[in-house]
């Protein structure tokens, strides 16, 4: 199924983040997404490298045109003290036609993210990472946007909330129209990734208040498990979606 005939997702826009498909190159990804009946990917550096020579940006570009997917998000990217360096990301990112990056960025990036974020016009959105990382609750990424401009937002990654002990439905109603992205994937126990709807993800409850908070981003599917063969279990996983999205 097209997304662009008869969505099977709206209102969402659906995609992957190209990280399920890590153990492929990123033209096979590209192809994989395709077939899995997505246009729409988050790709992580990785694959799509920004850090790639600028006089083959044009020929990476020309690639993803050719694949029919868009790449609408990318990361996760990390910010440190160096704004030169962090330019080059935005730089990048406004070539390739992203619209938003997730990212890790370390406390003093904060002095010039936004400033970036307005010029590119492209927001950062902060993704959590689980147990013992910088943004592992709900609260360090409160701390982190407050005072902030809207174009620092959330990436609200649904299973290292999980891991967190966090809930992810409580983290949409609180970051609301700052949550920019995401990345959908379920836990079980707080430490076994799974196919979506086989955790403890409200799924349910999740997708209902995204679509409450009138998200726009790419709700973007990331399956952790099986990397040499995760395509049948992602097709579970996109089966999950679309049933869900009838009960919402």
């Amino acid at each position: 199924m097209r997304q662009s005939r008869g969505n099977p997702y709206a209102p969402f826009r659906m995609g992957i983040q190209s990280y399920s498909l890590r153990h492929f190159g990123f033209e096979r990804a590209l192809s994989l997404t395709r077939e899995l009946g997505l246009t729409l990917c988050e790709a992580f550096p990785m694959h799509f490298p920004y850090f790639a020579p600028r006089d083959q940006w044009g020929s990476m570009q020309a690639m993803v045109k050719r694949s029919g997917v868009q790449v609408v998000a990318y990361g996760v990217v990390g910010f440190g003290a160096d704004e030169k360096a962090a330019r080059t990301i935005f730089e990048f990112a406004k070539v390739m036609g992203i619209e938003v990056l997730t990212a890790d960025p370390e406390p003093v990036s904060l002095s010039y993210l936004a400033r970036l974020c307005e010029e590119f016009k492209i927001p950062v959105a902060i993704h959590n990472h689980g147990p013992g990382t910088r943004y592992d609750k709900i609260r360090d990424v409160e701390q982190a946007t407050r005072g902030q401009p809207d174009w620092i937002g959330v990436c609200i990654d649904t299973g290292h909330f999980l891991r967190s002990g966090e809930d992810p439905v409580e983290a949409v109603r609180r970051f609301g129209k700052r949550v920019h992205a995401v990345h959908l994937k379920d836990v079980k126990g707080r430490t076994q990734f799974t196919l979506l709807g086989k955790g403890d993800l409200d799924t349910r409850g999740f997708l209902k208040a995204l679509k409450q908070v009138g998200f726009k981003g790419c709700l973007a599917l990331e399956y952790e498990e099986k990397p040499e063969d995760p395509i049948p279990d992602i097709r579970q996983c996109l089966q999950v979606v679309q049933e869900t999205i009838k009960q919402v």
